[in-house]
């Protein structure tokens, strides 16, 4: 993977933070931007200039001069008095995630750090030194301070980073691997945790298992409209034309391609006298589609600042400026985490409300619960209730983090964003939105078998077998908790979205 500043999509780096093999290297025209902002810099320290964050102190302290002899301690102790962090580890491929953005940012050139400082951070990554980076501390502006600090930390040959699984002093990993620590300069510390780097990480790969997510949801969704022998009408495509929503579009012509015209199942009701589905069947062009658009806009969003300079002062040398400024306020983010939480919560919700129908004879030709022999068998019954207790959680989780704010440093630092916040909230709401999905995928799966002889559509069908060869059939009660964790390891493996789209080719998202 080239580090370049402005190449970085969600794609490219869910696959380099997840492959451990992956090389990285600096492209050259971003050293030779990096190299012109540095000499910039070294310029005005040479002419005695104060400038912030270089030779004065930070936050609340700006106004503080440091002598150009402490100016290289001043960086060290910035890093060790910002390692504030606290609770759980990020994972391994987070972290991973969060330097390459790093190095990313700090390659477009405008932060007056030399070029070796991102050589470090590739070295680091290249020789599979990852630091640990606690989860919790991070208010989102200044940036990622207190995590991105204890990054940096690593890099100057402190701290703690995985070892494997293992979490070790880092002096232990340079000096086995024969890796020097980073000796920092003016400015680099500071350039090293101003910016949005942790949030967007977490939100980009979030994102990427959205997509997943979105293409198994119109599947399960098309499963439980054939086990309720629900009705296609609602997705044909002169509704969606009407209306020109892209998401509801392509959610349509998904539903469409996996339910094909008919089916045995759909030949057994066509006469059934039903004028309309529930809303949970009947909406999902609507609802999954809404979701859709939501992702391309957060997507738009996060790739925009994965390719952004978010330091603070910014060094034009063109153009004879140094200026300071807002660029590591996490704002978009913030706003684009809660935005798709508040989405994939109500994915959730819309796939806890088919289940709900499926387990109800009321609203079904099925058997109560799913099961033969109700009353000594329980079925279902408390997939759903797990299913809802996911489904109100969620509704916890979904409050957005970004309408609060909290006065830091002394009051400097007054407004903030709590994107970090919202990032990490974002991915326990997909976490519980993967599990309702795949509990909707038992269900309806066990309402199709339990409507044998007649059969859904061929692909159905096919997805159906391929989810029985890890969950058969349950002629009676089991533990069910064994078989949603088969079905959540398929979704979050990508083996089941990639049969999906071997059996009825790529899904629109």
């Amino acid at each position: 993977m080239i580090i370049d500043g402005q190449s970085i999509t969600v794609e490219n780096l869910f696959q380099a933070a997840t492959n451990f093999n992956a090389k990285f290297e600096l492209d050259p025209r971003a050293r030779k931007k990096m190299d012109a902002s540095r000499e910039y810099i070294e310029g005005k320290l040479a002419k005695g200039e104060v400038m912030y964050g270089v030779n004065t102190g930070f936050g609340a302290f700006s106004s503080v001069r440091i002598s150009d002899a402490e100016i290289e301690t001043l960086q060290k102790n910035l890093i060790r008095s910002h390692s504030a962090g606290v609770g759980d580890f990020f994972s391994k491929w987070h972290s991973r995630a969060m330097m390459i953005l790093r190095a990313n940012a700090l390659a477009t050139g405008h932060s007056g750090i030399r070029s070796a400082l991102v050589d470090k951070i590739i070295e680091f990554l290249n020789a599979d030194v990852i630091p640990c980076i606690p989860s919790q501390g991070s208010v989102g502006a200044s940036g990622d301070l207190a995590p991105l600090s204890h990054l940096a930390l690593s890099l100057i040959g402190e701290g703690l980073a995985w070892n494997n699984d293992q979490v070790v002093p880092v002096t232990d990993l340079l000096a086995k691997k024969k890796i020097k620590p980073l000796e920092l300069k003016a400015k680099e510390g500071l350039s090293l945790i101003n910016g949005c780097q942790v949030m967007t990480a977490i939100g980009m790969l979030t994102l990427h298992q959205v997509s997943d997510l979105m293409k198994i949801a119109d599947v399960s969704g098309a499963l439980s409209l054939e086990a309720l022998k629900g009705s296609r009408k609602a997705f044909d495509p002169l509704i969606s034309a009407t209306r020109q929503h892209a998401g509801e579009a392509k959610t349509a012509r998904n539903l469409n391609r996996l339910l094909l015209e008919t089916s045995p199942i759909g030949e057994s009701h066509l006469n059934c006298g039903r004028v309309q589905d529930a809303y949970s069947l009947r909406c999902m062009p609507a609802v999954h589609g809404a979701v859709k658009d939501t992702y391309h806009f957060v997507k738009k969003v996060l790739e925009t600042e994965a390719n952004s300079s978010t330091d603070n002062p910014l060094v034009f040398p063109e153009e004879g400026k140094i200026l300071s400024c807002g660029n590591f306020h996490g704002m978009p983010v913030a706003f684009s985490q809660d935005y798709v939480g508040i989405a994939l919560s109500s994915l959730a919700s819309i796939s806890e409300c088919r289940i709900a129908k499926l387990i109800n004879p009321a609203m079904s030709d099925l058997p109560a619960f799913l099961i033969k022999d109700g009353g000594l068998q329980s079925g279902h019954m408390i997939v759903q209730v797990a299913a809802a207790s996911l489904v109100s959680e969620n509704k916890v989780l979904a409050h957005p983090a970004s309408v609060d704010s909290i006065p830091t440093s002394a009051d400097k630092e007054d407004h903030v964003s709590m994107g970090t916040i919202a990032a990490r909230k974002c991915t326990q709401i997909l976490r519980n939105a993967q599990n309702v999905v795949a509990m909707e995928l038992l269900s309806a799966t066990q309402g199709l078998d339990l409507l044998a002889p007649l059969t859904a559509s061929a692909p159905l069908e096919a997805i159906k077998a391929y989810i029985r060869e890890e969950v058969p059939y349950a002629e009676k009660d089991r533990v069910f908790s064994y078989d949603i964790g088969r079905i959540f390891e398929m979704i979050q493996s990508r083996r089941l979205v990639t049969f999906i789209e071997d059996q009825v080719g790529v899904l629109e998202v």
